[in-house]
């Protein structure tokens, strides 16, 4: 029964991989239809901070001059839309709207004594048409908040007093100053409000009116200032969400997701789905950066986004920096005004680069009817390779693990669908780039030591005529000729490569939904992606000597009844210390050294897409060179465990949905071609440093041993 279950496992694994390939193929027409979601929406939008102008500004001695002065500026460059903010007591006084006093300015200013028992905040307009305006906006504010405030006049003009600490007063949050929206659309500019959620209560029929008010200047998309979304504090009270969703789909009007904040904004992902995904992602470029980067950093850092990262807002900031080696306030209008314009500025070269400027498109996104029944065969493409990797580690229980996965991925969809995909998608980037190269490790066996397989420095019995057997370890392999070996090594490479590109169809086709596109979900479990097949491989080598695991519980008693030597210890140190850095340049915060950062603007600028430094320098050279020499010395098989950099590398490419899908493809076979060449390189050195040392330097070393 034993010999007949072990057989039906090993049939079992043919059908493993004929599933796989079936969900691989499965996943084709998803890719597609991601391709072309990603070719619908090519528009770009400039959008500057008018509050960010407003307060350099302020600092200048003819304020609204110069705000007059840049505003055109930024028209004229190509800037097409400003960001307008809910106002405030201090925004409209920035603003020239108003000035506000506390009671001991106000007494002052009318030549009278402070009341002292009382302590209200006195406001006077600038004039009719701000009185008109303003008033209205600064009484229901404080009305909301059950603040008495009262008229109050001084020197012709009028004014309002407001019952409350000036301190207090300051923190109420305003509507939009209608003043500065038309102000902006009369010279042409498109509106992006930035809503908050400091205003509470959420009133439905106030915000519907500001909807209404907001879609007459012509509207489009709403952005939002701090960390939550507009609805959110009321929601468990007053469904606020669920209204604040609604009313943006009856006015048709998107929503703009802020791209790389530590935390997403609370409450966008439920409004996304409330609104149909009517969502566009934005680039924010810092007062710092728009101060300290250069004018072709700028440029090539918008191009990059948006041709990278399908980002089709770019929100620009500027600040007052003040010096005091040059007694200067600076500010970065003119230098951004600057980047924006001529053959080499940022309009131009997007829409050189299939960018043009406008107003940002939400991406045309449909589910059609058979998605959901292929993307279940992707899964159990999924559900398939993850068995086979499982099966190379533990033999004879793929049949059972298999049922295993379709049982617990049943129980997970109908608990979280989202989570049962993200888990097979992590599973499946994991396993192919694993399997690849425990099937480099079983023909490298296969050529060299055959059944005698001998890994990790364990004792290789050898004959010795008709003596006793003794026991050593062999390092060094018969020759085999350097032709037959480059062959050998580059057919390694391509079935490995073949192998590890099979998991790429099985991550987008399971991940293939708007949300990770718009990156309101992610892919989980880079670092595991990261160290997982290097550490897989590495204890492959380290305890298994083939496809049946013949040996693996007595190597690993061996090893465990090692004593524990300073060399074990350092090399360990060594290995974290690398580790640690290697994870550190994973993920979206990942840092690069400067001279990286070269190699990376020159690949570039030379070929429109960069490959990853971790595949064609890290990764395929080893793994190519540690093929060429694991036919000869069983050292360079510790390459072949560096070289899985860059074979998960290749799959960890595609598990950045929000990158388009044919940058990805580009990406990774840029990579494969210049890792050929380097490891080409890198044989070719081999090559000539092992004839000198066989020419040279050996015979010199015997001889002066001798």
């Amino acid at each position: 029964m034993l010999m007949r279950w072990q057989r039906w496992n090993r049939k079992a694994k043919l059908w493993l991989w004929v599933i796989t390939l079936i969900g691989v193929v499965a996943a084709m027409p998803l890719g597609i239809s991601r391709m072309a979601m990603e070719n619908s929406a090519n528009t770009v939008e400039y959008v500057f901070d008018h509050r960010d102008i407003v307060e350099v500004a302020e600092l200048r001695p003819n304020p609204k001059q110069f705000l007059n002065e840049k505003v055109d500026l930024l028209k004229e460059s190509g800037i097409t839309t400003m960001s307008v903010y809910e106002s405030s007591l201090k925004e409209l006084m920035q603003a020239g709207r108003l000035m506000y006093y506390n009671e001991k300015d106000a007494a002052l200013l009318q030549g009278k004594l402070p009341n002292e028992r009382v302590n209200y905040t006195y406001v006077l307009f600038n004039g009719p048409e701000e009185e008109e305006k303003i008033g209205p906006l600064i009484r229901d504010a404080y009305g909301r908040m059950q603040v008495p405030v009262r008229n109050w006049s001084f020197d012709g003009r009028n004014g309002l007093i407001i019952e409350e600490s000036l301190t207090a007063a300051l923190l109420k949050t305003f509507d939009f100053d209608p003043m500065t929206i038309e102000e902006l659309t009369g010279k042409g500019f498109h509106i992006l409000p930035r809503f908050s959620d400091r205003v509470v209560p959420y009133d439905a029929e106030r915000t519907a009116a500001q909807l209404e008010r907001l879609k007459s200047y012509g509207v489009t998309r709403v952005l939002f200032d701090g960390e939550k979304a507009k609805g959110v504090s009321d929601q468990s009270a007053l469904h606020s969400l669920e209204s604040f969703g609604e009313l943006l789909k009856q006015y048709d009007i998107g929503l703009v997701a802020i791209e790389n904040l530590k935390k997403p904004q609370q409450g966008i992902n439920k409004l996304a789905y409330l609104t149909n995904y009517n969502v566009t992602r934005l680039y924010s470029l810092s007062p710092e950066d728009s101060i300290e980067m250069t004018k072709e950093g700028i440029v090539d850092r918008f191009l990059l986004a948006a041709k990278d990262r399908n980002i089709r807002m770019f929100f620009l900031n500027t600040m007052n920096q003040g010096s005091a080696d040059t007694g200067l306030l600076n500010h970065s209008v003119d230098k951004l005004a600057s980047a924006m314009t001529g053959s080499n500025g940022i309009v131009a070269q997007l829409d050189e680069a299939g960018f043009p400027s406008g107003l940002a498109q939400q991406f045309s996104y449909e589910k059609p009817s058979w998605e959901k029944p292929v993307r279940g065969i992707v899964a159990l493409g999924a559900i398939a390779i993850i068995t086979l990797l499982v099966s190379a580690f533990i033999p004879h229980v793929s049949i059972l693990v298999f049922l295993l996965g379709l049982i617990g991925s049943a129980g997970l969809f109908v608990l979280n669908s989202s989570l049962m995909e993200q888990a097979l998608a992590l599973g499946a980037a994991v396993s192919g780039p694993t399997l690849a190269l425990i099937w480099v490790m079983n023909r490298i066996y296969s050529r060299t030591i055959g059944e005698r397989r001998m890994v990790g420095g364990e004792e290789w019995t050898v004959g010795n005529g008709g003596q006793e057997a003794e026991t050593r370890t062999q390092w060094v392999f018969p020759s085999v000729s350097i032709g037959r070996r480059i062959g050998i090594a580059l057919n390694w490479f391509i079935v490995a490569t073949c192998i590890s590109l099979t998991a790429v169809p099985l991550v987008f086709g399971l991940l293939n939904n708007i949300t990770y596109s718009l990156v309101l979900e992610q892919f989980r479990g880079v670092s595991v992606l990261h160290l997982g097949p290097i550490a897989l491989v590495a204890l492959y080598i380290l305890l298994y000597e083939g496809n049946e695991g013949r040996g693996v519980m007595g190597r690993a008693a061996k090893l465990l009844r090692q004593p524990i030597l300073v060399s074990w210890i350092l090399i360990a140190a060594v290995v974290g210390a690398i580790g640690f850095y290697y994870l550190s340049r994973t993920g979206n915060s990942g840092s690069v050294s400067w001279i990286e950062l070269i190699i990376r603007n020159w690949l570039e600028s030379t070929f429109g897409v960069r490959p990853r430094f971790k595949e064609f320098m890290l990764g395929h050279p080893p793994l190519l060179l540690g093929l060429f020499l694991a036919i000869r010395y069983r050292a360079a098989w510790v390459l072949i465990i560096v070289g899985a950099i860059g074979q998960l590398t290749m799959v960890s490419t595609f598990t950045h949905i929000h990158t388009p899908l044919y940058i990805s493809i580009v990406r990774t076979l840029l990579g494969l071609g210049a890792g050929l060449i380097i490891g080409a390189i890198f044989i070719a050195a081999w090559i000539v440093l092992e004839g000198a040392w066989r020419k040279w330097l050996a015979p010199m070393i015997r001889k002066y041993s001798a």
